[in-house]
């Protein structure tokens, strides 16, 4: 229902080349302030262009300032996903929100107040029994500031992420395939292999795409089981903006001056951190809300056709072009 709502817009395959085309240019064009601002800095401190590496670039601007200047691409880029949608599909934003008449925004708030109390419960345990991983990072006035750069934009940063991902891509895969498994696996696999810049993968190795690909997984699962983003928007929402609040580390993809600061040595990282997510918790979480919001026929939603609604093909016949 979700996926084949997207017959009702402009929906031919050329338009999704050239609508993902656009986007990414947006995205280019959200970065220049951040790389402009960096290469100043480097040259400032007399830094070679050419060894800057992405652990290095995270480090050169005051945490703050850095942050804002990474959102900020990740909302001029949903802007262009809006601008594409509109202008080159004729699609509505509750279209590529959901298969719903309206938003449910108690669904977003529902998971989002779900996940946030999980993930920071988690990172409170793992405190309790190990403070010595942990050093205190918390100060005031930086925290406020980063308290109010992480509201206003980080679910921006996140909505683009499933807007391109869990809706565009999906739709406009699984329009042009007309299956549910192609667009699941594809939007999982591409959102998992995007993150292997992170400076995480240079910590953790490639092992962690396994929870990259694992999450993408997950959200396509509930995008495709609730018929619309409102789900996966709100648990990555709350993914990211608690994190970025709660604890940072030296070699993470998010430097903010949050409560806490991981002093851990990465390279232990193991079961507890990459796989317990993606293999216990998150089906967790999907029974969850199977039995929240009754969900059925697994196997149709997940791996079955994707068909045309029928007034659309009565519309083709009697309007050939």
């Amino acid at each position: 229902m979700y996926i084949s709502q997207a017959f009702n817009v402009l929906h031919e395959w050329w338009r999704y080349l050239i609508g993902l085309i656009l986007i990414i240019i947006a995205v280019f064009i959200g970065q220049i302030p951040f790389t402009a601002v960096v290469i100043l800095k480097a040259m400032s401190n007399g830094d070679s262009l050419f060894k800057l590496d992405e652990q290095k670039m995270m480090t050169l601007l005051e945490p703050n300032l850095n942050l804002f200047l990474m959102l900020l691409s990740f909302a001029i880029g949903l802007v262009g996903i809006l601008l594409v949608v509109k202008l080159l599909h004729n699609q509505s934003f509750t279209q590529l929100t959901t298969s719903r008449k309206k938003i449910d925004w108690k669904r977003f708030w529902f998971i989002f107040m779900l996940w946030g109390m999980v993930s920071s419960s988690f990172v409170m345990i793992d405190y309790a029994i190990s403070p010595e991983d942990y050093v205190l990072n918390f100060q005031w006035q930086s925290f406020i500031i980063l308290f109010v750069i992480a509201v206003l934009l980080v679910p921006l940063q996140t909505s683009f992420e499933e807007y391109l991902f869990r809706g565009y891509l999906m739709q406009g895969i699984g329009v042009i395939l007309k299956n549910k498994w192609a667009p699941l696996l594809i939007t999982s696999v591409t959102f998992g292999m995007l993150h292997i810049a992170n400076p995480e993968v240079d910590k953790l190795g490639n092992i962690i795409l396994v929870y990259y690909i694992g999450t993408g997984l997950f959200l396509g699962i509930m995008t495709l089981m609730d018929d619309g983003l409102e789900l996966s928007l709100g648990f990555h929402a709350a993914n990211n903006l608690f994190t970025a609040l709660l604890v940072t580390a030296d070699w993470t993809a998010f430097q903010t001056h949050s409560i806490l600061k991981d002093m851990s040595d990465p390279t232990k990282a193991g079961f507890v951190d990459i796989f317990m997510p993606v293999f216990v918790v998150f089906p967790i979480i999907l029974l969850i809300l199977s039995r929240k919001y009754k969900w059925t026929n697994w196997k149709e939603k997940l791996f079955g056709s994707v068909i045309e609604p029928l007034h659309e093909i009565n519309n083709k016949d009697q309007n050939p072009i």
